[in-house]
This record gives C-alpha cells, structure tokens and sequence, in this order.
C-alpha cells in the first residue's frame, strides 16, 4: 500500500497532461456505486472521467472493455472464469485468470469482498416453511421463483444449481431490480439476490445455506485495458482491499434504503479511507430532463433522417421494379423481427458503445415503415391518374413528380410518423449501451426500485411521441394539398 501510494505522490510532481478516462458499470446499484468510488478516485488525482453507467449486462461491459469504449468497470471473478472464460475454477485466482485473459485486458487485487449469489425470500415466509437452506427448496415446489436474466441461463446460474439440487420449480424470468419489489408485493416467493445487496436489510430477507457449496467466489475486481495509464492504475489500486462484505453491504443499503446518490456514499467512502472523494453537485431536475430530452432527440432525429435517405429512394425504385419490393420488404421485415435490445448488443462488436450503435440500430428499425408505406402509397394510385398522365405526354420522371409523389404523400409521411414514434420509443434501451436519452433514468431506477427516476425518462418520453404525432399531422397539413387529405376528396 505505501508503495502504491509513493508512486502516485511521485507521478504527481511531475508535469502531466490532463487524461480522459471512462469509467462503465453494470445495471446494479452495486456497480453503479463502485464505478462512482473509481471515477471520484481519479478525478481526485486530476483526470478527467466519462462516465458510461449501466450499460447492461456481463458480455456487453465485456465487449465494451475489449473495444476500447471504456476502460475500467469492476467485474466478479466467478463471473469473469465462468462466463467470460468458460471455466470451471470455483475459486480463481487473479494471477491465474490474467493468464487466461485477452492481452489486452487484465484484472486488479480484490477490492475485499465477495459478492457471492444467494437465494433469497421473505423472512417470514421462510420460518412459516421452515427453509433454511438451499436443499429444502427441494420439498417446496409450491414456491414462485423468478429468477434475473443472466442469472437464468448462465452457466453458474439457475441450470447447475437446480440439478445440483433437484430443484423442480419452473422459475420466470425478471429483471434483477424489480425482484426484490415483486416478492416484497406477494407476486413471487423467492429470487437471486447477491449476498451483498442493500435490499437484503430493506425487504427483510433470509438468503438461503449454499449447503452443497454450489455458488463459486465472486470477489470484486478493477477490469482494466492492459494499456491503461500507470498513474491510473496506481491510483485504482489503492482502492484494493479496502471493503468487507459487511461494509459493502451497509453502503449498498445507504443507496437503496435511505436513498443517498452513489456520488453521496462514494465521497463519504472515499473520505473515511483518507482518499479526495468529492461528490459531484447534484444537477437540477429540470436540466437534467432537459439534457436527456436533446440527446433523446439527437439520437431519433439522426436515425430519421438516415431512414428517410434511404428508404425512400428504395420504395421509389421498389415500385419501379414491383419484383424488386418483395425482396427489399422482405429483408426490411427481418431486422423488425430482432428484439431491440438484442439489436443493440449485436452493434457494440461493430461499433462500440455509445451513440453510434444506437443511431445505426434505429436507423434500421425506421427504413420498414417508410420503405413499405413509400411503396404501398405509388402501388395503390388510381391507374386512371397514371393513364392520363401518360396520354398527356409526361415522362416517367414527370410523372412520379407531378403526378405519383403528390397523390403518395399523405401514406408516406404516415409511415415516416410511424417510423418516428418507433424510434422515440426504442431510443430509451439505448442507454444500455451507453448513448443516455431518456432511458438513462429509466434504466438507473429500474436498478434502484426508484419509480421517480423512472417516471423522469418515461414521461418526457411519451410526451415526445404525442408531440410527433401532432407535428406530422401538422405537416400534412401544410405541405399536402386539402383536397388530397383522407376523407376529403370532392369532385
């Protein structure tokens, strides 16, 4: 520890150049308050940090890690051997698993505690059946289970434990911060909870005897590019070995039962250890909401726009070559048919975290409703009109500019509202990986049971679509002839 800190106090004599760095972490309250205490540590020490919070789950802080996107987040060494390197090792080392890692990425000392996986139900509930252990759950297959998603189907998760122990429960699948408030409501009896977790103390909960030691260590570790600055290096280092399980918890628990920010507990931590915490001034609600809503509309906006660059011009040329649009509606359909989170992991190999991925993403679920109203609206024109128009002798260019683009827009600008509110409505799972917008409330509140932080993205987010809405029918208004308008075409 004094060597770590000497080489810090020595670096700081020298001349430096200000480095950015950027901190990411899961979608728990856990991470979100570790990458908080990493990034109040090197801003302590003068560098300058991006913060790129809740951006999913393992694999996606794990290609964001590897792509240069960000780089530290604190990651678990069971987690890392199991699921990162499909390993079997139920207590890994760090030097054996930095054997194993990509060269380009290496793990730190523990930070202390292990946040190991625990079952966890209601206290009450647990003495009424007399459940103390893992095994008894054997003999209660009345019980509701709803499990995290990761948790359900890696490979240290539900699938091994329940074979282990002849679980015959058919568990559901919820997200890890809406658990703890559905079984507090009576919807399921019991979840995967991380033994460290503040909403242990907060809903009452036992968490069950691993009593066939099942759940492998899952200390807490820096994950770090290999080609991180030193100084930085030393500096996280000194965060190594400073926090039990029981610290750990108690801090967990200043988040989500007393309602502290994660720059609140992190200074506090950072200062009791004798380490420059600051915690960051809060922002007003208002620019805050304000903020997320630019960015929201930035990331829509863009991926508009782009789908109208190419979505048109493909519908036009579509309904030029009729055999052309089956293909191009076909092809279109499909990227409709990913889930959007899905979409959004499948663009961080490309490229990367952030803003991006996102606009790529909702660019390609907007070209579907512009492409196929573009060619419905020229297919379904009154073939009179066209007839006429050739018999006056206007070419085929004239036609569509004069003729067939009129008559088409009031069904291509109702495809382009359609792509519109689509995109409004996606762009908020952007802030898994990182673009922000109004899912970032979304998604932190989802980590922290916090309705209000929920309600701050998914407002302003409804209210951005029904204006859409209202703006396009105010458009149609202006640019489409009335006469031209549904239901009011008069002879």
């Amino acid at each position: 520890m004094i060597r770590r800190m000497l080489i810090v106090f020595m670096m700081t004599l020298l001349p430096q150049t200000v480095i950015a760095l950027t901190v990411g972490s899961k979608i728990f309250s856990e991470s979100y308050l570790l990458a908080e205490i990493i990034s109040q540590s090197l801003e302590a020490e003068g560098f300058q940090v991006d913060r790129r919070f809740g951006l999913g789950g393992t694999l996606v802080c794990y290609e964001a890690l590897l792509s240069g996107e960000i780089d530290v987040y604190v990651e678990y060494t069971g987690t890392i051997e199991q699921v990162i390197l499909k390993g079997s090792d139920r207590h890994p080392a760090v030097m054996e698993i930095n054997s194993r890692l990509d060269r380009r990425l290496r793990i730190l000392g523990s930070l202390g505690f292990n946040n190991t996986y625990a079952m966890a139900m209601k206290e009450s509930l647990a003495e009424q059946l007399g459940i103390t252990s893992i095994s008894d759950l054997a003999n209660a297959d009345e019980l509701v289970l709803a499990l995290s998603l990761e948790f359900l189907n890696r490979e240290d998760g539900w699938p091994g434990l329940a074979s282990l122990y002849k679980l015959p429960h058919q568990p559901l699948g919820i997200d890890h911060g809406l658990a703890y408030q559905a079984m507090n409501s009576g919807s399921i009896d019991l979840t995967d909870a991380y033994s460290t977790d503040g909403d242990i103390e907060r809903y009452a909960l036992r968490t069950l005897k691993d009593d066939l030691g099942y759940f492998p260590e899952y200390y807490a570790v820096p994950f770090i590019r290999a080609d991180m600055n030193e100084r930085a290096v030393a500096v996280i280092e000194n965060l190594v070995g400073l926090l039990d399980d029981s610290r750990m918890r108690e801090m967990n628990a200043e988040v989500v039962v007393e309602g502290k920010s994660f720059a609140q507990v992190a200074a506090s931590f950072l200062q009791s250890e004798g380490i420059a915490g600051r915690e960051q001034a809060d922002t007003q609600l208002l620019s805050n909401v304000l903020r997320n809503t630019l960015v929201h509309l930035k990331l829509t906006s863009i991926a508009l726009l782009l789908g109208c660059l190419v979505g048109l011009p493909l519908g036009i040329l579509a309904f030029r070559h009729q055999q052309l649009a089956r293909v191009v509606v076909y092809i279109a359909g499909l990227m409709q048919t990913i889930p959007s989170i899905a979409l959004l992991a499948l663009m961080i190999p490309l490229f990367g975290i952030g803003v991006l991925p996102a606009i790529v993403a909702l660019f390609l679920y907007s070209i579907l409703p512009i492409l196929r109203n573009t060619i419905t609206s020229l297919i379904t024109i009154d073939p009179v009109l066209k007839r006429v128009s050739q018999a006056i002798g206007l070419t085929g260019s004239e036609q569509l500019r004069y003729v067939l683009l009129p008559m088409a827009l009031p069904g291509i600008l109702a495809g382009i509202k359609t792509a519109a509110i689509i995109s409004i409505g996606t762009a908020t799972l952007a802030a898994f990986i990182g673009a922000g917008g109004l899912g970032e409330p979304i998604v932190t509140g989802l980590a922290l049971n916090d309705t209000r932080l929920i309600l701050q993205g998914a407002i302003p987010a409804a209210i951005l679509a029904i204006v859409a809405e209202l703006l396009f029918e105010l458009l149609e208004r202006l640019v489409v002839k009335e006469h031209m308008l549904l239901g009011e075409l008069t002879s």
